[in-house]
């Protein structure tokens, strides 16, 4: 199964919260701006793809129980969601990649013999 640190390399994604470990299993990801289908859709444990960057993606994320974040197009969450994410453990990535490129790198990693489900 591929982790956070696999999909890190892949994007070329920065980490802005500390964690203890990047070997997070990522069994799914779920590509999304709407946070209503995220609350929908997106199943405990996912990776969560998005170009929404404010307090509710992080607030959203807690209840939906999604495992890490990644923001597309060098987008950004302000300090105190930045905060709110470090707080509650989940790890927040940025990436200057478009949500196309981004998921398309994502998806070769899992046909890359790093399988998910």
């Amino acid at each position: 199964m591929i982790s956070l640190k696999d999909i890190m390399a892949g994007i070329n994604g920065e980490l802005l919260t500390p964690c203890g470990s990047l070997d997070i299993p990522c069994p799914k990801v779920f590509a999304s701006d709407l946070m209503s289908d995220v609350l929908s859709s997106a199943e405990p444990g996912t990776f969560l793809v998005t170009g929404l960057a404010n307090p509710h993606v992080i607030s959203t994320c807690a209840v939906a129980d999604v495992a890490a974040v990644i923001f597309v197009q060098g987008k950004r969450p302000e300090a105190a969601a930045i905060e709110q994410a470090r707080t509650n453990g989940l790890p927040l990535v940025a990436t200057n990649l478009s949500m196309f490129d981004a998921c398309s790198r994502i998806s070769a990693l899992f046909k890359g013999g790093r399988r998910g489900r």
